[in-house]
């Protein structure tokens, strides 16, 4: 009886071991703003769905005073007795909270300076806030309003009040003209077809205004000032280069304490670094320095249609070997249950040239509808050599991991930054690199070329947007220097100019997988953490910029008005 008591015990305090291993502290999951700002997102999604009018006077200052108060509350706290979690969240909140309050403060700024080429917005903007309740309409008057703000849609382009804008201003007439399109919309569906007077009198002005909002939003593109505008050149993709100033704001916000010049200056040293490894793997395979010729080989080994999801499994799985064998993150069993496959469609295609990742791993590989040379080109830029130097960033321990992580740790935290998103998953290609991942040379030139694409993405983009270079420079430094397929190059630079993007989004990937390697040497190489306890308490903090994960996992002093100050990267040899 006594054995079994004792093996008894022992199981008890076996299980309890393996808890406190596997079950993380409270203190992973909360903050003492935590509640704060869950509170603040809840609300915040109410109002977007409620104020729909993007650009309208009234929607700017609702939100102004909504990130205002939460200003106030945000204050009734005492910094300096708050945890060191509570104090990246107060720190990180109010930064957002007051940029919150620029924006739509510069919004309706832009509203009040631009309304005399918006004259009929306002009469719009109030019906829209009758329908809300839903209000019983006169369809007649609704008709009449309609058939007024066509007649003065057609008098600003006749006139000279819209003609001449500068282009930035432009652009803002033509966003405000998408709200005010949008809500109008909106009205019309909600009455039409629903109270047949209104359906009646209203169907023919309706349709008329509609037409004239994005005729007039046309002119006002056409008609505008280019002086000083990058012009269109061959390549045909136009862009909105943002200038040095907003880039140095947009650096500041992210905690980037760098200028763009400095940024150059490091992507260019990397790249520098990637070319001395690109002429030994290039000798490696027999080719002596002529490294393009190694990677046309390289290039060449695509599978045929049909094979690519098998490459991606056998190469997924050979990743997750690799990161199991060396003890380097823990992956929970369901995060390798719950990834799986799609693939991407040839107009998708166009913006995005080889696979991207998460929660899916989307198959970027040529279809039937395809050109012929573009077929061949997506096969040879997704080739297996290629495919495994990312496999693991768009998996796990990339951005699969990372989502995975970040809807069960501190899901409060809305902090999202590309430095810490593409960052981390950059940041993998870093260390299994230095962990000899790379099976062959070939592998080798398969992982330099995305490392180069990385160093080229912050040099094309920056001379981008501080006005050096045009789209097609940027094509031609991708073809030249980095060796990518044209069509590949000229998908590459149209996402990243006319697509959804951040300006600083294709500088986060080096440059926060740069940041990630500087704390990992600050961290794991002075042996203070294992890998695995490195990579863990980084992914249990969520998306934070990488400065901000730096003070989480340190001792570095904050205080209520810290400003960015890590220089992660030295630049002089």
């Amino acid at each position: 009886m006594k054995k079994r008591i004792t093996l008894g015990i022992l199981f008890i305090i076996l299980l309890a071991q393996l808890s406190a291993q596997e079950v993380p502290s409270p203190n992973y999951f909360y903050s003492e703003v935590s509640g704060l700002m869950t509170q603040y997102n809840a609300d915040r999604q109410t109002l977007l769905r409620l104020y729909i009018a993007e650009n309208s006077p009234e929607r700017s200052a609702r939100f102004i005073k909504l990130n205002q108060d939460y200003l106030a509350d945000l204050k009734t706290l005492k910094f300096n007795n708050l945890s060191r979690a509570g104090q990246v969240d107060y720190l990180l909140f109010k930064r957002d909270l007051n940029q919150e309050v620029n924006n739509f403060q510069e919004s309706l700024n832009h509203y009040n300076r631009l309304k005399n080429v918006l004259p009929f917005a306002e009469n719009l903007y109030q019906i829209e806030r009758e329908h809300r309740r839903g209000k019983i309409v006169d369809g007649e008057a609704s008709a009449s309003l309609f058939n007024q703000c066509s007649k003065e849609i057609k008098a600003l382009m006749a006139g000279t009040s819209a003609k001449g804008l500068p282009m930035e201003d432009a652009r803002l007439v033509q966003s405000a003209l998408q709200g005010v399109k949008r809500i109008t919309e909106k009205f019309y569906t909600f009455y039409h077809g629903y109270d047949p007077l209104f359906t009646w009198w209203v169907e023919k002005p309706y349709a008329t205004l509609v037409k004239d909002i994005d005729a007039y939003g046309k002119y006002i593109i056409e008609k505008a000032d280019t002086t000083g505008q990058m012009p269109k050149d061959k390549s045909g993709i136009v862009g909105n280069p943002i200038g040095k100033e907003a880039i140095l704001t947009s650096l500041k916000h992210e905690m980037i304490p760098y200028t763009p010049e400095e940024l150059i200056a490091i992507a260019e040293k990397e790249f520098d670094w990637c070319r001395k490894e690109m002429l030994k793997a290039s000798r490696d395979m027999g080719f002596g320095d002529r490294w393009k010729d190694a990677m046309e080989k390289v290039k060449n080994t695509y599978v045929p249609p049909g094979e690519q999801p098998e490459v991606i499994n056998r190469l997924y799985n050979e990743s997750v070997d690799f990161l199991k064998k060396h003890d380097l993150v823990t992956i929970p069993p369901l995060a390798e249950e719950d990834w799986r496959m799609s693939m991407m469609s040839p107009e998708r295609q166009l913006v995005n040239p080889f696979f991207l990742g998460g929660e899916q791993i989307i198959i970027s590989y040529p279809t039937n509808t395809m050109e012929h040379d573009d077929k061949l080109m997506s096969m040879r830029g997704n080739n297996p050599h290629f495919s495994r130097a990312t496999v693991h960033h768009e998996l796990n321990a990339g951005h699969h991991l990372q989502g995975f992580m970040n809807r069960r740790y501190r899901d409060y935290r809305n902090f999202n930054t590309a430095f810490w998103t593409e960052g981390w998953a950059l940041y993998w290609e870093l260390i299994l690199w230095d962990m000899d991942f790379p099976q062959s040379p070939e592998d080798r030139v398969g992982m330099l070329f995305w490392r180069m694409h990385r160093c080229a993405r912050i040099i094309f983009s920056l001379n981008y947007h501080l006005g050096e270079w045009t789209p097609q420079q940027c094509i031609d430094f991708l073809v030249d220097e980095v060796n990518h397929e044209r069509a590949n190059a000229e998908g590459e630079v149209r996402r990243s100019f006319e697509g959804r993007y951040n300006p600083l989004y294709q500088v986060a990937y080096m440059m926060g997988g740069l940041q990630f390697r500087a704390l990992k040497q600050e961290l794991v190489d002075s042996k203070k953490m294992t890998y695995k306890e490195f990579h863990d308490a980084v992914l249990r903090e969520n998306a934070l910029p990488v400065e901000m994960v730096r003070a989480a996992l340190t001792n570095v002093k904050l205080t209520e008005n810290y400003e960015t100050n890590w220089r992660f990267y030295r630049i002089d040899p």
